[in-house]
């Protein structure tokens, strides 16, 4: 469909082609706006220009041919704004071109041979003939949510399939649920191959997140809504907490991405895809706060949405006010993008805080029992159960040994020891940095996913030399990764870092390099003359922190750095010989060794089999 050149008579029956294929040929009131046309000649396609008839006033809305070469020249901040005010129609065959563009630039195999989807379509299936009997859907799917979007019953077949081939080629997803929805919009506008390749962007993309793959990001993600909304929606949380203080402000947000997607007006759905394809989730939260700000206006003054209506079910009430919403689909993105102070990066920090905290909860300081309870589909990256066991008992092992560790030099034993019941990932790890009571306990810090991966050396200076070019050439694509010092006066220390080294090469929205990134998993640690392990200031608490408070990693062509805010916590030249060490605000750390100044003897760097 894309790569063909439509001509004047194509476009006019675009959409009664499109509707005799996969949508509903009754549901034409998605379809009711006027479509203009200007375009010359020899590029009717790429040259459109759409727009909605207003007496007065033709907004000149962009084509696709400007915003592809916009996206070309890596102009991102100018294609978001772009796509934040042009509204073009719902039946505007732009979007045929448009998403399948915005979702390519996420997406990870760029070597993705023609072909691909049918062949992985006739090995999961045996044919590339659509069945006529029923498709069973994968186990990730929810199936109370299959939202088809007025998609006829062979629509509804090709969504389907498109779900079973992802879930084929994508075995890491274990839950969700708003694939099939997402899916379904794409069909709207694109054929079922293209449609599936939007999909393996979106679910594919390290940038940006667009789609929760685990029922853990699945319940962050509704928490973290819940945490900007009570800053962001104060006004509304409490009144929502005042009118029905039985009922746990939880369960009004567990449902919050299908006030959306099962809510909102097709039109107003489909303008905000248009820029969650290119920005990610965080569109989403900004229309969720708007959704909720609004209701609230109106149960102040709409009878209908009065305390005495909606105080048994609010969750219920906020989708059918949303089938009613007051607002345009420009209006409604207008009001979510005028959100001041809820950047990126808080939005992360608010994420990562309850990741963590939810993991701490489920996993670490739970007994034996939970413990291999958490270990279910939920927190693996797989859902096979012979994984699962695998995995729990190296960790297993680790604490036993840990514990044993802890026994011979003195310490206090963490706890019983856990039955071991499998070989732990260090077992053959040999390090010329530190020994094997230190690796038991710098693996009993660092994340409990992570301790179910085994480490592979990536770089050390002790085989591949000392060359900051030869670190970022072996290391730089792998995440997380675990950095090992030892001085030349025998001290050990190092970090966790959380976030690919290539991401020193990213640009933000305006084009520039980012100075620093990396994520708020990252910690420090000392193994020798202190054992210590120094994680985030912003775990401790929900206090706002400063942008000192967010310095995780940084580098270039000269130096690494890790930790900063009046000090930084490890920085390393470019010939990997000499660093120094001081305190630093992201992680409240002393410096790791007592002179501060230090020469490197061994630096290792370890990355994690299968992440």
């Amino acid at each position: 469909m894309v790569g063909k050149v439509l001509g004047i008579r194509d476009l006019e029956q675009f959409s009664s082609r499109r509707s005799s294929v996969y949508v509903d040929p009754e549901c034409e009131k998605f379809f009711e706006l006027p479509l203009f046309i200007a375009a010359s000649s020899n590029d009717i396609t790429t040259k459109c220009q759409c727009w909605q008839f207003s007496p007065g006033k033709e907004p000149a809305l962009r084509s696709f041919t400007e915003i592809q070469q916009l996206l070309q020249q890596g102009k991102k901040h100018i294609v978001k704004n772009i796509l934040r005010e042009n509204s073009w129609p719902i039946n505007s065959p732009i979007r045929s071109q448009l998403w399948p563009q915005l979702c390519a630039q996420h997406l990870t195999k760029s070597n993705v041979l023609d072909g691909f989807y049918w062949e992985m379509v006739h090995q999961v299936f045996g044919t590339t003939e659509l069945s006529e009997k029923p498709i069973m859907l994968p186990a990730f799917v929810d199936a109370t949510h299959c939202l088809p979007y007025h998609l006829t019953g062979t629509g509804r077949s090709v969504a389907d399939r498109i779900v079973n081939v992802l879930g084929y080629d994508c075995p890491d997803i274990t839950y969700s649920p708003v694939l099939y929805p997402i899916t379904s919009l794409l069909l709207h506008f694109m054929s079922e191959e293209e449609a599936y390749l939007c999909l393996a962007g979106l679910v594919g993309s390290k940038e940006k997140t667009f789609i929760n793959q685990t029922k853990l990001q699945h319940e962050v993600t509704w928490k973290t809504v819940m945490q900007i909304a009570k800053k962001h929606a104060k006004s509304a949380v409490a009144y929502f907490q005042r009118i029905c203080p039985g009922q746990k402000l939880e369960r009004v947000f567990m449902d919050w991405c299908w006030w959306i997607l099962a809510g909102l007006p097709f039109q107003h759905l489909v303008r905000i895809m248009d820029c969650y394809f290119h920005e990610g989730i965080k569109v989403l939260y900004r229309v969720a706060l708007v959704i909720l700000n609004l209701f609230h206006k109106e149960c102040q003054s709409n009878n209908e949405w009065s305390p005495d209506n909606i105080k048994n079910d609010i969750g219920n009430a906020l989708i059918k006010f949303c089938k009613k919403i007051p607002v345009s689909p420009a209006k409604l993105l207008h009001a979510a993008f005028s959100i001041r102070g809820l950047s990126t990066q808080y939005i992360s920090r608010i994420f990562i805080k309850t990741e963590m905290l939810l993991k701490s909860r489920s996993v670490l300081n739970s007994g034996s029992k939970q413990l291999i309870k958490s270990r279910s589909s939920d927190n693996l990256p797989t859902s096979q159960s012979q994984v699962n066991i695998q995995m729990m008992s190296h960790t297993l092992t680790i604490r036993e040994l840990h514990s044993e560790s802890c026994r011979n030099l003195g310490e206090k034993s963490p706890g019983h020891r856990a039955i071991a019941m499998g070989v732990y990932p260090i077992h053959n790890l040999k390090s010329q940095v530190c020994k094997n009571e230190d690796l038991f306990t710098l693996w009993s810090w660092l994340p409990v996913r992570i301790t179910m991966y085994q480490p592979v050396l990536l770089y050390t200076t002790e085989e591949h030399g000392c060359s900051l070019t030869t670190f970022y050439v072996r290391v730089e694509q792998h995440e997380p990764t675990l950095l090992m010092i030892k001085t030349c006066n025998n001290e050990v220390f190092g970090a966790y870092c959380s976030s690919r080294w290539f991401e020193r090469n990213v640009k933000d929205d305006k084009g520039q390099r980012q100075a620093y990134f990396g994520t708020g998993e990252t910690f420090l640690f000392s193994l020798y003359p202190e054992r210590a392990k120094y994680p985030w200031v912003g775990i401790e608490g929900d206090r706002d922190l400063g942008h000192s408070s967010e310095l995780f990693m940084a580098a270039d062509s000269k130096m690494i750095t890790i930790g900063g805010g009046e000090g930084q916590a490890i920085w390393m030249d470019e010939n990997i010989r000499f660093g120094k060490t001081d305190s630093c605000k992201t992680f409240n750390n002393p410096p790791l060794c007592p002179s501060g100044d230090f020469e490197i003897r061994v630096l290792e760097v370890y990355g994690f089999v299968g992440i």
